[in-house]
């Protein structure tokens, strides 16, 4: 019969970690070490009969010999002035006051250092990555398409150490940390927040959370924090574009209308939706890209590329490539192609990562 543990239909108890302060641990543990300390002094006191003290001609313990006693034993200091004469009272000092003594030390000299230490260490390493974190991408929220966008920035040569991922969830902390991206929780909404995040000094944001107010006030607080920042936003509702938009974001994409329309070209055209779905999926297929323009392609025609032009970028402008205004293309062009998924999507071409492009000084 098999263990009902191990049966497929049956879950697994997880029970939550509790989550202290590391300084409300050690504040536990010295009261633990406390209560040892005044155990081990009632101890000896009610015993004091057994001890004899080398200082005193009447062997007597008091309740303040006694204390000291204990104080110089727990330490390991030991002078030896006072000693336990009877065997009870070895007995005692080798069953429980040694045993406790070890605990002493445990609890208080080696907590109070791990804690210390760990500390100090955390500050150290939050301190240096504050001094080298800037012109980062500031991700906020860690659900299914903060993630995607991480791992697509990734996969196009961002350094996982330059993307700083905002979420208040404590598992979306937990994931970013497993995927080796500095975590801030917190309300993004929040100045505070944001401010540790370094977003004053971030390229670029990418704002996914699930809720399009939310959205439109991250917006807002980013745009004030980082007047030159490119955000890209995301929305629900398409009739919130033009809201996200006031508010200061560069990119806005419609995430259900986007969906939406995926799955009626599904359902139309079976082919056009699995080419649309290779297209918005990397690492296979066929990838969008944009790259430089280069030297020897200046004058030609969009059409006249080896690579499949779909848009041309001029002066900060988006032209369609049957567009008459880029009919020819110039200096400083930077195109948009269909292109294979093995290349990098920002390579000057498919298969040669290293001509000249035509925006590069003579």
């Amino acid at each position: 019969m098999q263990h009902a543990s191990n049966h497929p239909s049956v879950g697994r108890v997880s029970l939550p970690e509790r989550v202290r302060s590391p300084w409300w641990e050690l504040g536990r543990r010295v009261l633990l070490a406390l209560a040892i300390l005044v155990g081990t002094w009632m101890l000896v006191w009610l015993d004091r009969d057994g001890y004899r003290d080398g200082n005193d001609p009447l062997n007597q313990i008091s309740l303040l010999d006694a204390f000291y006693y204990t104080t110089v034993t727990l330490s390991t200091t030991g002078y030896g002035d006072i000693a336990p004469v009877s065997d009870a009272a070895r007995l005692v000092n080798a069953l429980v006051i040694t045993p406790a003594r070890i605990g002493f030390l445990v609890l208080l000299i080696g907590t109070t250092l791990e804690v210390l230490a760990s500390q100090g260490r955390e500050m150290f390493r939050v301190s240096r990555w504050r001094k080298k974190m800037d012109e980062h991408v500031v991700v906020v929220g860690y659900g299914t398409k903060g993630r995607s966008a991480i791992e697509t920035l990734v996969s196009n040569g961002y350094d996982r150490a330059a993307i700083v991922v905002v979420d208040p969830g404590v598992v979306a902390m937990e994931e970013a940390n497993r995927d080796q991206l500095v975590g801030i929780a917190g309300d993004a909404t929040r100045r505070g927040v944001l401010r540790q995040a370094g977003v004053e000094k971030a390229t670029h944001v990418i704002i996914t959370t699930d809720r399009d107010d939310s959205n439109v006030l991250v917006t807002l607080t980013v745009r004030q924090l980082n007047p030159d920042a490119w955000i890209t936003a995301s929305v629900r509702e398409q009739e919130n574009v033009s809201l996200m938009r006031q508010s200061g974001a560069n990119s806005v994409i419609t995430s259900s209308d986007a969906v939406g329309r995926l799955l009626g070209l599904s359902s139309m055209s079976p082919m056009l939706g699995s080419v649309m779905e290779d297209l918005m999926t990397y690492g296979d297929g066929l990838e969008v890209a944009e790259r430089d323009l280069l030297v020897n392609e200046v004058g030609k025609q969009p059409q006249r590329l080896p690579d499949q032009v779909i848009a041309v970028i001029r002066d900060e402008k988006v032209y369609r490539y049957f567009d008459p205004v880029v009919s020819l293309l110039a200096r400083g062009d930077r195109l948009i192609v269909v292109r294979p998924a093995k290349e990098l999507p920002w390579a000057p071409r498919p298969g040669t990562h290293g001509e000249d492009t035509s925006d590069e000084d003579d």
